[in-house]
């Protein structure tokens, strides 16, 4: 009765979205999950070293979470976690944990939790959806989370766009890069972030990425964390000179996401980005990436009724 449960990595923010708007990538957390008479909590790998190895572990209080919304005892099994996600990186590394933690819980109940319950739990875990949504449903999603209940679209990428991510060898945690941020901005701040966000939702629905250079631009919460992120302000002024779309600081940081046209060549952009590190003299890596669009998949391994072999999507599409 083993399966697996696959879980992206995800951006959010993509500038002026700020706790809103987000996309999944192909780099994965992944549980293999085995029911058996008693829990064990296996972290594999050395990204993982060093993480618990009970139920303290993210992944098994993720799960905890979504049996409590079921209203249902967790049943025992063995739960094996990998990663390929860099912690602490702003790629949604706790989201995708927690997402993976959650569909997996689901799965052992018999999938009693529909689409919406599965985000809402993860949504306010996490304090906002803008990570967990993309990590469920893959794709480009924009999302709200309030007293009524954690609601989305999902929207397909547009033709020809891809992802560019530098990701600095340095970690920045969420709570650190929020600490920075105002408790007020202007009005005028305001007016900047809502319109711009809803410009980047309009060009990414309708495919305009001529416009994405302009609409990512934010003065929210990238302006403040600047200063944490070595090199950022050149990346957000000049990187559409090397052949970026645009660039926004990848959720809290310190990693940044650059669109660009897959029809283009990246040679020229990775050498900006490389020479932005070397500038600052940090050290990283510079990889070009698709944007993921099947969300978290559980796989059947064994042994499961003809009706639910191979892959499934818990949202059903």
């Amino acid at each position: 009765m083993t399966f697996t449960v696959r879980a992206p990595a995800s951006s959010a923010n993509l500038g002026p979205g700020f706790d809103s708007l987000g996309l999944s990538v192909p780099l994965f957390t992944t549980l293999r999950v085995t029911p058996q008479e008693v829990t064990e909590v296996v972290p594999l790998g050395p990204a993982l070293a060093g993480t618990p190895a009970d139920k303290s572990n993210y992944v098994y209080r993720a799960m905890q979470l979504a049996a409590k919304r079921a209203g249902r005892p967790l049943p025992p099994a063995r739960v094996e976690i990998e990663t390929e996600v860099p912690l602490a990186r702003g790629l949604g590394s706790s989201a995708a944990a927690l997402v993976a933690g959650i569909v997996a819980a689901n799965e052992l109940l018999g999938r009693p939790l529909d689409d919406e319950a599965l985000l809402d739990v993860a949504a306010r875990e996490e304090g906002h959806p803008d990570n967990v949504a993309p990590a469920l449903f893959g794709g480009i999603v924009v999302a709200t989370l309030d007293k009524l209940g954690t609601h989305y679209v999902r929207l397909e990428p547009p033709a020809h766009l891809g992802v560019t991510v530098l990701i600095p060898d340095f970690e920045l945690s969420t709570s650190k890069a929020r600490a920075v941020l105002p408790k007020e901005y202007s009005r005028a701040d305001a007016v900047h972030a809502l319109s711009h966000a809803a410009l980047l939702a309009a060009a990414l629905a309708q495919g305009r990425l001529d416009l994405l250079k302009h609409a990512m631009q934010d003065y929210i919460h990238q302006i403040w964390r600047a200063p944490l992120v070595p090199g950022l302000s050149d990346i957000l002024e000049e990187a559409h000179r090397h052949g970026a779309l645009g660039a926004a600081l990848s959720g809290a940081g310190p990693t940044v996401l650059c669109f660009h046209d897959t029809r283009d060549s990246t040679e020229q952009l990775h050498r900006y980005l490389q020479g932005v590190l070397n500038k600052n003299g940090l050290t990283g890596r510079v990889l070009d990436l698709p944007i993921d669009t099947a969300g978290t998949v559980v796989e059947a391994a064994q042994c499961l009724p003809s009706a639910d072999q191979g892959r499934h999507n818990p949202t059903g599409r």
